[in-house]
């Protein structure tokens, strides 16, 4: 099934989505990788209730284009982070790869997602960038934390509400 989001997120869209849904999600959603989760711990420099935080860092856009290639940071080494920041309200991540176990029980606990993009799918995913601003730590370069106005952005939910896990399903191939 596929079901199209528009942020923010809110209680009801969280609590009926489930591991393995397909979502085209529009609206906006911020970037930031590990430099800038380092400095998110301290201070969320936006309101981070129904926000979703999309681990990339843009390329400089070519002409003509709001953003460059924009695939998906390993979602892991966010995660030393990540707990922190779901209760803090920062509850929809969006990366690609496995979670560890804190991060799934703080998803449990707070009524977060976790959505997958596709990596290596950079260039294609851009496609559905609008807008692309710059909102703090200009310092950081391409990790900076970014606002990126899109529509229809393909992912999958990863993990749900619930803890269902689309990378611990017992059907999946061996």
């Amino acid at each position: 099934m596929t079901h199209k989001i528009t942020t923010p997120f809110t209680a009801e869209v969280i609590e009926k989505l489930r591991a393995g849904d397909n979502i085209l999600l529009s609206g906006e959603i911020y970037t930031a990788r590990d430099a800038a989760h380092k400095r998110l711990i301290e201070e969320i420099p936006f309101d981070p209730h129904g926000q979703a935080v999309y681990y990339a860092g843009p390329c400089p856009a070519p002409p003509g284009r709001p953003i460059g290639s924009a695939g998906p940071t390993t979602s892991s080494r966010m995660d030393a982070y990540a707990p922190q920041l779901i209760a803090q309200d920062l509850k929809i991540m969006i990366g690609k790869g496995i979670r560890s176990p804190e991060v799934i029980a703080a998803i449990k606990q707070h009524g977060g997602l976790y959505l997958a993009a596709a990596g290596g799918a950079g260039a294609l995913i851009s496609l559905c960038v609008e807008e692309c601003r710059q909102v703090a730590y200009e310092d950081l370069g391409t990790e900076a934390v970014h606002l990126l106005s899109i529509k229809d952005m393909p992912l999958t939910v990863a993990i749900d509400s619930k803890g269902g896990n689309i990378y611990d399903r017992e059907d999946k191939q061996k």
